[in-house]
């Protein structure tokens, strides 16, 4: 497997550790809300409406709830949320990407820095480390019935970098300038992601003993409970061993 795909595999595996489903559906309802306000609550004609919503679909959202989101969005009165990011080291040199969407960005930046303070990091400048990652697209597909060698043919003609397949689940990595085309093959073959989302992809990882990974691992979890964050990336080696570890 290679290494962007490994990183992505088990991103979606401690996802499915951690996961709160109420936390999930939060961070959807931002994505569908904000989808809707920047292009319209018409799927067909909003591209990124449609994705957030076939992702809201991969984790099992009631529809009465995509609805209510797609309304939202549509309130002129409602809440504005404002996309932003944050950079920064945990302890032992582990870079930290933070992706937030929010309604006040000032709660925002104390609550993240505090976290950093908190655990021995720092909040750096916007900027100072986002060249320490590629922004890939990465689309996570139930097999299925789909046949794995007529796939591939299928898909590496759409822009597919990396494909694997683990546990019943194909990894499929892309440049981010052929995010739009691998959705629309998809689409063509008629086959649902279970997500499919621009990543930000560590270009080398840094490997720690265990119990400073745990306390790096800490970190992520807080800024992931955090109801403005969307997401965490960061460039710390997931090992056999810290895995074993997380599973208990």
């Amino acid at each position: 497997m290679s290494g962007h795909n490994k990183w992505s595999t088990i991103k979606r595996k401690k996802g499915a550790i951690d996961a709160k489903r109420s936390k999930m559906f939060s961070k959807l309802i931002k994505d569908i809300t904000i989808a809707v306000k920047e292009g319209g609550p018409d799927p067909d004609g909003n591209p990124r409406l449609r994705l957030a919503i076939a992702n809201a679909k991969g984790v099992s959202m009631p529809k009465d709830n995509i609805q209510r989101a797609i309304s939202k969005g549509a309130d002129k009165d409602a809440a504005s949320f404002q996309e932003t990011t944050y950079e920064g080291y945990a302890p032992n040199g582990i870079a930290i990407f933070i992706e937030c969407t929010t309604d006040n960005l000032q709660r925002t930046v104390s609550n993240i820095r505090s976290y950093f303070n908190k655990y021995g990091g720092n909040l750096g400048t916007n900027g100072s480390l986002s060249f320490l990652f590629d922004r890939k697209g990465v689309f996570i597909i139930p097999k299925g019935t789909i046949d794995p060698d007529e796939f591939e043919m299928e898909i590496i003609d759409a822009g597919a970098e990396d494909i694997s397949l683990e546990d019943d689940t194909f990894t499929v990595t892309t440049a981010m300038e052929d995010f739009g085309s691998m959705m629309r093959k998809l689409e063509e073959l008629k086959i649902e992601p279970e997500s499919a989302s621009l990543q930000r992809i560590p270009k080398e990882t840094t490997k720690l003993d265990l119990e400073a990974s745990k306390k790096v691992i800490k970190l992520i979890d807080f800024f992931e409970e955090d109801d403005d964050v969307q997401n965490v990336y960061h460039n710390m080696e997931i090992t056999d061993e810290l895995m074993d570890a997380l599973n208990q």
